[in-house]
């Protein structure tokens, strides 16, 4: 793993994502090493030849850059971290995120996180200062003999759980997030039965399967689920109708069991109900 500290000029970046209108990514790289990574792309921005998943820039001077206080941010939503984990592992001993999240506050923001750390609970009484903090977990497996080996240095997926009940005992908003939903693997009724009396509400992702994202996968299934394999291959080749399909299947059962949704399919089209 090469850590590697720098500087940067900015840390607060316009967002394209949906409900967000800003985002902040306290490093650059990520040690949990996910095998379906779409940030992967930021790659060819960082000056790295090394794989996705074996560096981090830890931006050491991303607090300074929020020492004035402005009204700029003030009731917009900001989002922590599209292209990185806040809360990966290193942050236990830089604390960026935790500088990053102390300055925010006067800035008044709509603030939102989302990890796949227990850590987060460390920062519970900074994110309380916030007017109206939500917190979501990244769930795609209740599995967590295969969570070691499509997410390795992510939090154990019962330490996630326990952190969301204690978040919702702090009455701090939050939810899980379903995705990349993995076929064959991503069990979404359970992950909602596990976690319904701690989340506020859920959001369903589809698996992104393009260039080395798949090449990944593609080598996982073969070493670990090779009777998967087939499956992949079919659902990749009927694209939309195999998303369409589990979409309106995640809808009537939400609107069924009157669960509070979202459905983001298709990266880029926002697709949403409540």
């Amino acid at each position: 793993m090469r850590i590697k500290e720098i500087n940067v000029k900015n840390i607060i970046t316009k967002s394209n994502l949906p409900d967000t209108d800003y985002v902040v990514n306290p490093y650059t790289g990520c040690i949990n090493a996910c095998i379906y990574c779409y940030a992967r792309f930021m790659k060819r921005f960082t000056g790295h030849d090394e794989e996705w998943g074996s560096f981090v820039d830890i931006k050491v001077n991303a607090d300074s850059l929020l020492i004035k206080n402005t009204d700029k941010y003030k009731g917009k939503n900001i989002f922590l971290s599209s292209v990185t984990d806040a809360y990966q592992p290193i942050e236990k001993k830089y604390q960026i995120t935790r500088k990053i999240l102390t300055q925010l506050i006067k800035y008044n923001p709509n603030l939102c996180i989302q990890t796949k750390s227990d850590l987060v609970i460390r920062d519970i009484d900074i994110i309380k200062k916030f007017n109206n903090p939500e917190i979501g977990f990244t769930i795609t497996t209740l599995d967590d003999s295969i969570r070691k080996k499509i997410e390795p240095n992510t939090s154990p997926v019962i330490k996630r759980i326990n952190a969301l009940k204690k978040l919702k005992e702090n009455n701090i908003r939050t939810y899980v997030f379903i995705g990349p939903f993995l076929p064959l693997i991503t069990d979404w009724k359970n992950i909602i039965k596990e976690t319904k009396a701690y989340v506020n509400h859920y959001c369903f992702e589809n698996l992104n399967i393009y260039g080395s994202i798949w090449a990944d996968i593609k080598k996982w299934l073969e070493n670990n689920n090779k009777s998967y394999l087939y499956e992949y291959n079919k659902i990749k080749l009927l694209k939309k109708s195999y998303w369409d399909k589990l979409k309106n299947e995640i809808i009537d059962y939400c609107n069924l069991k009157k669960i509070k949704y979202k459905i983001y399919f298709y990266h880029g089209e926002n697709k949403k109900n409540k």
